[in-house]
């Protein structure tokens, strides 16, 4: 069975992010994969392994949008040299205490054999600080 090339397998999980396909998301980590988020929020931190990433972080960032809502990722751009692929997405949505969302997000990933071993993700910090984690108005 033929592997998927680093590219490829980035670009997957982007869409499978962007279509809600979360087995296809889980399946493209390696068991002992990092994401390392950054700045000082609630989610900043390194996350280990493939369940952290999928289930705690992943799976937190959606009780940050408003119940019922989607969260709109779309992919504008993969470079990819080797193993590494930088990929360049948008996130747009409304967050739980109303206001609304748009950042532009980038992601240095690590690719080795097929699966994504190590992220890197670059946001506008204080924009999710200011969105996702203040308290709702009025």
């Amino acid at each position: 069975m033929n592997q998927l090339a680093p590219r490829a397998v980035v670009e997957r999980y982007v869409t499978a992010i962007a279509t809600g396909d979360l087995p296809t998301a889980a399946a493209s980590f390696a068991e002992d994969a990092t994401w390392s988020y950054p700045g000082d929020l609630p989610l900043s931190r390194v996350w280990r392994g493939r369940t952290a990433i999928v289930e705690d972080f992943l799976g937190s960032v959606g009780t940050l949008f408003a119940p019922g809502s989607a969260l709109d990722v779309t992919l504008t751009g993969l470079l990819a040299d080797g193993p590494q692929v930088v990929a360049e997405w948008t996130a747009r949505g409304t967050a739980a205490n109303g206001a609304a969302y748009d950042n532009q997000c980038l992601g240095i990933f690590t690719v080795e054999n097929g699966l994504i071993t190590a992220v890197r993700e670059y946001l506008d910090t204080e924009h999710a600080a200011r969105t996702l984690f203040a308290p709702a108005a009025g």
